[in-house]
């Protein structure tokens, strides 16, 4: 076991002394785990492929699923990558720092480990003040995905990366909550046109307005199936996922919120029947629809605020594993704006255990 040390910044002002101290151990070949607007990261240089393998080995995570490559300046994006598309120019004049990450071909520098051996990296640049001084101060880009165990839910506050990689790895950074809950978009910019991988922070629509580009969106992207092969992170194997069992009540008319509240009470009555304690994770607008006597609720938030949803997505998915419940029954959302990026999360989460109500 790994003797990990904590160190508590500032999320806005961050100590620099602390910041560098954590720099330390990137450059040493170390992991640190450290915030970022979407969720808490599992780092190290990129360009250590010894230091890449002990991410895998921390996260207990498919060596065939790729990192993510964190920048804090474009020239580290030319570094790193070749024959860059005009789009991640665009993309970086309006979006980075923020949650979009690209998939761009690969140049030598960046070791086959951060790829799984594709010759394309995925790389964004993160808009936490301290991921951006992280990097800056450790001199390389940080590869790094969540900084969870392989398939549990993404680490939103510092106490879920303790219970996760605690004693795994070298420093931890504790500042606090994460902004928006969910990891980041992922677009790739190699085809034509671009092709959504993973669905996060920023809808497709905002990036299609961005880059005034239809963007392609495959089934993995909503969630309904894996993808053949990891071309990016979160598009193969079971992510998001707790102990307790899941399903989702999907419809197509969510806007009833009385009769859809009626046929997921249906759903959760069959599991009830048959001696199951049951929680349903509902929305605001349906959750006084449930008989609290008869089954556990937890709210995740408004539909009218799917930001809202989303930062509370992780965070109630690990809750579950404490209520003492057999099976959660989970609304479903339209698949519009953000609300794609939460039916990707719970679906995933789930296990695709889908039950549709017209």
């Amino acid at each position: 076991m790994i003797k990990t040390k904590i160190l508590r910044v500032d999320p806005v002002n961050p100590e620099l002394k602390l910041i560098k101290e954590a720099a330390n151990v990137i450059r040493s070949g170390g992991l640190v785990v450290f915030p970022t607007e979407t969720v808490y990261g599992l780092g190290a240089n990129a360009y250590d492929p010894k230091a890449v393998v002990k991410i895998f080995k921390a996260k207990e995570r498919p060596l065939d699923n790729p990192l993510i490559v964190h920048i804090c300046k474009l020239s580290e994006l030319e570094e790193a990558a070749r024959k860059v598309p005009e789009e991640v120019y665009i993309i970086a004049k309006k979006l980075w720092p923020g949650p979009v990450t690209v998939i761009v071909w690969k140049s030598d520098k960046v070791p086959r480990e951060v790829t799984a051996g594709l010759p394309t990296v995925a790389v964004r640049m993160p808009a936490h003040p301290v991921a951006l001084k992280l990097i800056e101060f450790s001199g390389v880009p940080i590869a790094a995905p969540s900084a969870n165990l392989a398939g549990k839910p993404s680490p939103t506050t510092s106490e879920h990366v303790i219970r996760d990689m605690y004693g795994r790895v070298d420093v931890i950074l504790d500042a606090g909550e994460t902004l928006f809950g969910v990891e980041s978009t992922i677009i790739d910019v190699t085809r034509k046109p671009p092709v959504l991988l993973r669905p996060g922070p920023i809808p497709v629509e905002k990036l299609e307005e961005v880059l005034g580009i239809k963007i392609k969106i495959p089934a993995f992207a909503r969630g309904i199936r894996e993808a053949e092969k990891a071309l990016s992170p979160g598009v193969r194997y079971r992510h998001y996922a707790p102990e307790t069992p899941m399903v989702i009540v999907e419809s197509s008319n969510y806007g009833n919120y009385r009769d859809y509240a009626l046929k997921v009470m249906e759903v959760a009555r069959k599991y009830s029947m048959k001696g199951l304690k049951v929680c349903i994770l509902a929305s605001t607008e349906t959750k006084d629809y449930y008989d609290a006597s008869e089954f556990r609720v937890m709210v995740l938030g408004s539909r009218k605020n799917l930001y809202e949803v989303a930062r509370n997505l992780f965070k109630m998915l690990r809750m579950l594993d404490e209520l003492n419940v057999d099976i959660a029954v989970c609304e479903g959302f339209e698949e519009k704006g953000l609300g794609l990026t939460i039916m990707n999360r719970l679906r995933k989460a789930s296990g695709y255990n889908i039950v549709r109500v017209g």
